[in-house]
């Protein structure tokens, strides 16, 4: 049985998406100066076909696991060319442009899921 029918899970999988977004920020932020480094972001369409590939349940213990989530292959150099002279393609404007849209983007899930289990709450208290 499903107790959520699913939303909470599918929100789950946004802050999952939001999480992986603020490492390859960080990460290219970090590489600003990185001689040949080249700016990295992460495919939504790759994690969302990965999520639909993986979602398994092990019935029997000698199956593989295929919970496990590995995220590596959504994320992908998103410039191939050079910002910079020393080969670096790493804009740092654009970087913090898109840090700001991912916490908003953070902060509306973190603000759906709440409002779930406030209403949860709100249901297991008898609507008090």
């Amino acid at each position: 049985m499903n107790l959520f029918s699913g939303t909470i899970n599918s929100l789950e999988r946004g802050l999952d998406y939001s999480a992986v977004k603020q490492k390859v920020i960080a990460n290219n932020v970090a590489n600003v100066d990185t001689p040949g480094y080249k700016s990295k972001d992460v495919s939504f369409k790759s994690m969302l076909q990965s999520e639909m590939k993986l979602s398994s349940n092990q019935s029997n213990p000698k199956h593989f696991d295929l919970s496990d989530h590995q995220y590596d292959h959504a994320v992908i150099t998103d410039r191939p060319y050079s910002v910079r002279e020393n080969g670096n393609g790493v804009d740092v404007d654009k970087e913090m442009a898109d840090l700001a849209t991912n916490q908003i983007y953070y902060n509306a899930l973190i603000e759906r899921i709440s409002g779930k289990f406030g209403s949860l709450n709100s249901v297991i208290r008898g609507g008090q």
